[in-house]
């Protein structure tokens, strides 16, 4: 995941900040140090990593820190701070036209990322209640126009286009079909080059000048580093880009761009790609990704990804089986699917305050949801809603229809059990109804199945 390496040895310099209780002004200047030093091998741009850390010391050794009773914990609040004002501060709203169709154009470099985050975002805002019209501007790359409508099918947005025909002339035509088919946003795709390069910008220019869209987001790959600032730097110099979409933040990248593109263009982060799914786009939030760069997790998230990808209806449901002891295997199923349209179970955790900076040591395999799922689907329709009814026999046919010992058949039932008793506990306590109604349903329950 992004900032793993960041996130460790900022953790490591705030852990001898603690270690010694009082602090003196040779301390924080020392954690400093080692601040820079870990924004600098993450890629951080060098200036924003030495401004940063000026300022973050010149708050730090402030009487206000210095003489509180956790001095050290105070130096955390700073940096969560500033790093959160590095990121733009708060979340950047798109903005929309006064009166429909608001135009957004994409830009970037080829491989960035621009067709499938144009599909990523037709879904988000399509699910927010929009009618969103995705057009064909790349007329130059191979298959462009195809992969294009691929995207557009899947996130349920209609495509615009007209073959090779001037890019200009397409972008100009996809408005007017907006204007008249009621779509009221229209996402531009246009070309990208392997370079930046004078026709790129003059085309992208003359786009800009005929639809005057509300919107410039540049598409960057996190993936490059400082080159995507770089990158940056250049789009907005050329065309005055309004916002940034960073893409592979899911990726092994150390997080210098996240950190360093708003110093360095002044514009915001609007949008993140988190995967590979057309869905793993989130909004930006510097507050919140400041809290995942140091260890705090990010609750406000998990639940609003929970609220988009999770069925309420069938979490009332089971919330309402679990308040009569009726859980079985047919729901530990459902749960298991629910759980698996939130994306890779390290994702999820990484989420969670206190939790993230464990999961380096822990190997967590995707794939165990899918081997449990095979156990239930090897039972019978009468053993899924009667787990009462199992025996030796039943667990022996069960393994050999999934291709599993009896040794996993046994651990997924133990685990249930364990699960079945937990509900119990909580039966009549008043407590049970607000653990798993809406929110994040059965995350705790599959959990345990799952070995972990």
């Amino acid at each position: 995941m992004a900032f793993e390496g960041l996130s460790e040895k900022l953790s490591n310099a705030f852990k001898k900040l603690r270690s010694k209780g009082k602090l003196t002004e040779g301390d924080v200047k020392e954690a400093m140090r080692e601040v820079r030093l870990a924004l600098l091998e993450a890629d951080v741009n060098y200036k924003v990593a030495k401004d940063f850390t000026a300022k973050v010391t010149e708050r730090a050794v402030g009487s206000d820190v210095m003489e509180s009773l956790t001095p050290a914990q105070m130096v955390v609040k700073i940096v969560n701070e500033e790093l959160t004002e590095l990121m733009g501060g708060q979340q950047s709203k798109l903005q929309t036209a006064p009166k429909p169709p608001t135009v957004i154009m994409l830009c970037g470099l080829q491989g960035s990322g621009k067709t499938t985050h144009a599909g990523k975002l037709a879904m988000m805002l399509k699910g927010q209640g929009h009618r969103p019209l995705l057009a064909a501007c790349d007329v130059y790359r191979p298959a462009a126009i195809e992969q294009l409508k691929v995207v557009g099918s899947k996130a349920g947005a209609t495509v615009f286009e007209m073959g090779t025909e001037n890019p200009v002339k397409i972008a100009r035509e996809a408005v007017r079909h907006a204007r008249d088919y009621g779509n009221d946003i229209v996402i531009l795709d246009t070309a990208g080059r392997l370079h930046i390069d004078e026709a790129l910008m003059k085309e992208l220019e003359n786009i800009k000048r005929e639809v005057e869209p509300n919107e410039i987001f540049l598409v960057v790959d996190a993936m490059t580093g400082q080159d995507a600032v770089n990158v940056a730097k250049s789009f907005n110099d050329l065309l005055e880009i309004s916002g940034v979409i960073l893409t592979k933040l899911d990726g092994d990248t150390r997080g210098g761009a996240a950190l360093s593109v708003r110093a360095v263009t002044g514009k915001p982060i609007k949008y993140a790609g988190t995967g590979e799914k057309l869905s793993d786009l989130e909004v930006f939030h510097p507050d919140r990704m400041a809290s995942r760069i140091l260890g705090m997790g990010d609750v406000l998230t998990l639940i609003e990804e929970a609220e988009s990808k999770l069925d309420q209806k069938k979490a009332e449901e089971l919330a309402a089986k679990m308040a009569k002891n009726k859980f079985d295997y047919n729901d530990l199923l459902d749960q298991f699917m629910q759980i698996k349209k939130m994306g890779p179970i390290k994702g999820i955790l990484s989420k969670l305050p206190g939790i993230s900076k464990q999961l380096d040591d822990i190997d967590i395999d995707d794939r165990i949801m899918d081997r449990n799922a095979a156990i239930i689907l090897s039972m019978t329709r009468e053993e899924r809603e009667k787990p009462d009814i199992m025996n030796a026999s039943r667990k022996k046919r069960i393994a050999s229809g999934c291709g599993m010992k009896v040794e996993d058949v046994n651990r997924l039932i133990k685990q249930f059990e364990q699960m079945q008793k937990m509900m119990k506990q909580f039966n009549g306590k008043g407590k049970k109804r607000r653990m798993f109604k809406g929110g994040l349903p059965g995350l705790g329950g599959p959990m345990n199945p799952m070995g972990m």
